[in-house]
């Protein structure tokens, strides 16, 4: 069975997380999506909400399972003997950061492969965190992320 971890703290998930997961569900049989619980960020929903959401938006894509994960992603990864990686590249600026992440994961984990992919070019300019600031402001994030996202970041911010 080919299977891919595709990692993030999706607060909250985009449309275009959601067009990464569903190319990557043509590509692997599996795919386990996981949210981290260990952020440096300090994220907008609880680990609990974040993989609700997750699950209500892809959870009905064959081959999908959304599961939170804490500590190293190597270990996480190789815990559920999975030899993938996903990552998703928006833009150049994207690289630097992702290549010295894959990098390391080589360093402590050579057996586990990252794989990029990039989102639907509609998509490319969607970021969570820009997403999170549109609707903290009262704006419109309809065309960014899934209905039931789009109410709890209403919910969330008034």
């Amino acid at each position: 069975m080919r299977s891919v971890v595709y990692p993030g703290t999706f607060d909250p998930i985009t449309n275009g997380h959601t067009d990464l997961i569903q190319r990557a569900a043509r590509l692997f049989d599996r795919v386990v999506v996981a949210v981290a619980a260990d952020t440096h960020k300090a994220p907008t929903f609880s680990i609990e909400e974040r993989v609700i959401m997750v699950r209500e938006v892809v959870g009905q894509v064959p081959g999908v399972e959304v599961v939170s994960f804490s500590g190293l992603l190597v270990t996480f990864t190789r815990h559920l003997d999975v030899g993938v990686i996903m990552r998703g590249l928006r833009a150049v600026s994207d690289f630097e950061f992702e290549f010295q992440l894959a990098g390391m994961n080589r360093r402590m984990a050579p057996d586990i492969e990252t794989l990029f992919l990039t989102p639907a070019e509609q998509y490319a300019y969607i970021s969570s965190s820009l997403v999170r600031e549109i609707a903290r402001l009262k704006g419109d994030v309809s065309t960014f992320v899934a209905p039931n996202v789009q109410a709890a970041l209403r919910a969330r911010f008034g």
